[in-house]
């Protein structure tokens, strides 16, 4: 009777992953922390070549679990994990801030080269207003911008922040988007939940002098929220004109308001909220449109007492207002609590969001966890919930316009040139399968592989895993992941 319930339960098992709808689009992220060298570099100081090496393994782990897209931390405090004329080389990197790599190199160059080869997106995780983590212990370079404009700068904590409401302040965070944008392929600007910061108890951030100065009659807490308004909307703006196709994202703190402060509020009991703490009102920017994507980051498990997963999964579906929403999962806490011991926790996760029309993906903080398997987490996505390739949705008011399709000539028997020469950019060719007799389509048709190049390529049959009864398409994919109709191969 066991080897009969254990054929059973494979049986299940096998056809749960066989029989799981098709899924092309759906953003599958990952963090990956570069403050306090917590994911990469994993120390300061290491040869340009280990640098090199340890990112590399990273993205193919990422790759082998099935993402399709790495979210970098490139600007941890005021800093640059790349050269730049605004702000010194972060202390990350070679142990002392201002100093650049020797041999030199540009680590966001090679990082956005990797990630693309693999046929992934690279998203420039930026902090908008921290400029000194620790101000006891961190290196602080004679060019950082505290020290050329010490007036801008405010102490909370052990920390140094830009004053928020000081015009200058966005002007100079405009400016070093603008420069990203224009200098690298980035495919997204990310910024995440620290606005104004946590607060912290019994300590008022100590901006009375420029709300004496800008804040024009508002009550001091509507004056903070406009301060994050402006700068989102600047950034925006900034983006559009300089790099039209980059995306703009946000990962805020995952309660915006409770419902007992707001009749819009989620039923939860969040000690801090984004709107009433950090000053960040995500739904207006979602509303306005300044905003591409959201990111909250719900890191509580399902069934929690003050933020229940499930609660806040149904909020924000409710709340994203057209735009893309992904949800940020919290695979960190693996082991740390019974709920987090248990297996199921991050598939039911998964599974849940996949229930939500309105909820595009995933992204999991953080990166380096992932190298631990937390409670097999990696196979579960491996073998089952990744287990095909997905892109990244597209964003239809950034981009509708789909490329041609492509042209095939059969080479031999075993393989296809492949070969595009439409007018739209494309950066990669997919391959689907479809079962013989249906006329095939992005919808129903299972994307198999994606192979990166922007206008021919070798297609080799026997690499592409298909069955007898299915036939194999290829279609060409865009800069913004749109798709083209899908040419069979005969």
């Amino acid at each position: 009777m066991k080897k009969i319930a254990s054929i059973l339960v494979l049986l299940a098992s096998t056809f749960h992953v066989f029989a799981q709808p098709v899924r092309n689009f759906e953003f599958r992220g990952v963090w990956v922390a570069t403050v306090e060298n917590i994911d990469w570099p994993s120390k300061r100081g290491l040869p340009v070549e280990t640098q090199q090496q340890e990112f590399i393994k990273l993205l193919d782990m990422h790759q082998k679990n099935g993402m399709n897209a790495v979210v970098v931390q490139v600007r941890p405090a005021a800093d640059a994990m790349y050269p730049s004329s605004f702000e010194p080389w972060s202390e990350y990197l070679t142990g002392t801030q201002g100093v650049a790599p020797v041999p030199f190199y540009d680590p966001l160059a090679f990082m956005i080269e990797e990630t693309h080869k693999r046929g992934m997106e690279f998203h420039a995780w930026l902090n908008p207003y921290r400029a000194v983590f620790n101000i006891n212990k961190s290196s602080v370079a004679d060019n950082h911008i505290t020290k050329q404009h010490p007036e801008w700068f405010l102490i909370y904590g052990d920390k140094k922040y830009f004053d928020p409401g000081l015009p200058a302040v966005r002007s100079h965070t405009s400016a070093i988007v603008k420069d990203l944008v224009n200098r690298y392929a980035v495919d997204a600007v990310h910024m995440d939940d620290y606005f104004y910061p946590y607060r912290i108890a019994g300590k008022e951030f100590p901006d009375q002098a420029s709300f004496a100065k800008y804040g024009k009659g508002l009550s001091k807490d509507d004056w903070r929220r406009s301060n994050c308004d402006s700068i989102i909307v600047e950034l925006k703006k900034t983006i559009v004109a300089n790099n039209p196709r980059v995306k703009f994202g946000i990962s805020p703190f995952g309660v915006w308001r409770n419902k007992t402060q707001d009749p819009r509020g989620s039923e939860t009991k969040g000690g801090q909220t984004n709107y009433d703490d950090l000053y960040a009102d995500i739904l207006l920017w979602l509303q306005k449109g300044w905003i591409d994507y959201v990111v909250p980051q719900l890191y509580w498990e399902r069934g929690h007492k003050l933020a229940d997963y499930d609660v806040l999964l149904n909020w924000w579906n409710d709340y994203a207002y057209g735009k893309h929403l992904y949800i940020g999962h919290g695979i960190y806490r693996g082991g740390t609590n019974d709920a987090w011991k248990s297996t199921n926790q991050i598939p039911d996760q998964i599974n849940l969001l996949r229930s939500f029309k309105t909820t595009q993906g995933s992204v999991f903080y953080n990166s380096s966890t992932f190298a631990k398997n937390p409670n097999g987490w990696n196979d579960s996505l491996q073998n089952n919930y990744y287990k095909y390739p997905a892109l990244v949705p597209p964003m239809p008011w950034l981009d509708d316009t789909a490329p041609d399709a492509p042209t095939i000539q059969k080479k031999n028997a075993a393989s296809y040139v492949v070969n595009y020469n439409g007018k739209e950019k494309i950066k990669s060719f997919g391959v689907f399968t479809c079962a013989i007799g249906v006329k095939a389509n992005i919808k129903n048709a299972q994307l198999v592989k994606i192979i990166v190049s922007t206008k021919t390529s070798i297609l080799d049959i026997a690499s592409i895993a298909h069955k007898k009864d299915e036939k194999l398409f290829i279609a060409a994919v865009d800069l913004n992941n749109n798709v083209s109709t899908l040419v069979e191969l005969n």
